[in-house]
């Protein structure tokens, strides 16, 4: 098929990669424009641009599509299906009549739950107990469209953002791939009305740990916001991201330390924290962390 390929960042280029390895033809590729990044504030091109330029594809990153031209310019491509992923920015009604099959988007979360912009932290914070990818018919309406293939897969207790991201992103490649073959014998699925949920975008005031939450939930942030924006605790005045923890056996007063492989505990029961970072440090294990900081049993986080 003849595809136009709409996605940005890294959980996008597996996608991209599926396609081109089915055999389609990728028409073009839209995605963020490059920012600034870096020490030096360069501008850097988004994953999928380096990506899509690896392949030799042609790269497009308007600002906005609700232009004449923009318009003007995706329906010259004459597509027959746009795959969008993680892209960025909404697509007008216009734009998503232009392909003869529409366009198709895929979203990491088993829809109706978790329509919007971090269905994997949410997942997670929520303490799911699975999630999966949608291949959904998009439709002017934020992640309303009917569903033309789904699949689930397990919340497990060690999964973080990081690699719940990565299988999600595997996941979503392959069932794309399966959709595109099966264009025009699928019957897409209307969204039941209950169980909408959503999942709004993170923000960095909600990372901070309350020591007094259950230990459910504070794992729950803990897994959820890594690798990022990353949970954070107090300690002698150093902020210290949390990246990794388990539920654990323990009380006592929020935020204490239990013992020598920190536990801590919660508002009910505790925690075990098993991977930090200081300010200014890369990630650690925790044998690794307390080699160099010290949080003796009795420490108030």
């Amino acid at each position: 098929m003849r595809v136009v390929f709409m996605g940005t960042p890294d959980f996008s280029v597996p996608v991209l990669d599926a396609l081109v390895e089915a055999g389609h033809e990728v028409a073009a590729v839209y995605c963020q424009p490059p920012r600034p990044a870096g020490r030096g504030k360069k501008d850097r091109p988004t994953p999928v641009h380096a990506r899509a330029e690896a392949l030799g594809l042609e790269v497009r990153h308007p600002e906005r599509l609700k232009g004449a031209e923009e318009q003007a310019e995706f329906a010259a491509l004459n597509a027959d299906v746009a795959v969008v992923v993680a892209y960025g920015l909404i697509l007008p009604q216009a734009v998503l009549d232009m392909p003869k099959h529409g366009c198709l988007n895929i979203h990491a979360s088993l829809l109706p739950r978790w329509r919007g912009a971090a269905p994997i932290h949410r997942a997670i914070m929520a303490g799911d107990a699975e999630t999966g990818v949608c291949i959904m018919q998009m439709e002017a309406g934020l992640d309303t469209g009917p569903v033309l293939l789904r699949e689930a897969t397990p919340i497990r207790a060690e999964d973080t953002t990081g690699s719940l991201h990565d299988r999600l992103s595997a996941m979503g490649a392959a069932l794309i791939v399966k959709a595109l073959a099966g264009l025009g014998e699928l019957v897409p699925e209307a969204q039941p009305e209950e169980g909408v949920t959503y999942a709004d975008k993170i923000d960095k005031a909600e990372a901070k740990v309350d020591w007094a939450a259950p230990a459910t939930e504070v794992d729950g942030k803990i897994r959820g916001l890594s690798p990022f924006p990353g949970a954070w605790t107090d300690y002698d005045g150093q902020r210290i991201k949390l990246l990794a923890s388990r539920l654990a056996e323990g009380a006592g007063a929020p935020g204490e330390v239990l013992d020598d492989a920190l536990t801590v505990a919660c508002g009910e029961g505790a925690v075990q924290v098993l991977r930090l970072q200081r300010a200014g440090r890369g990630p650690q294990d925790a044998a690794e962390f307390l080699r160099g900081t010290k949080l003796p049993r009795g420490t108030r986080l």
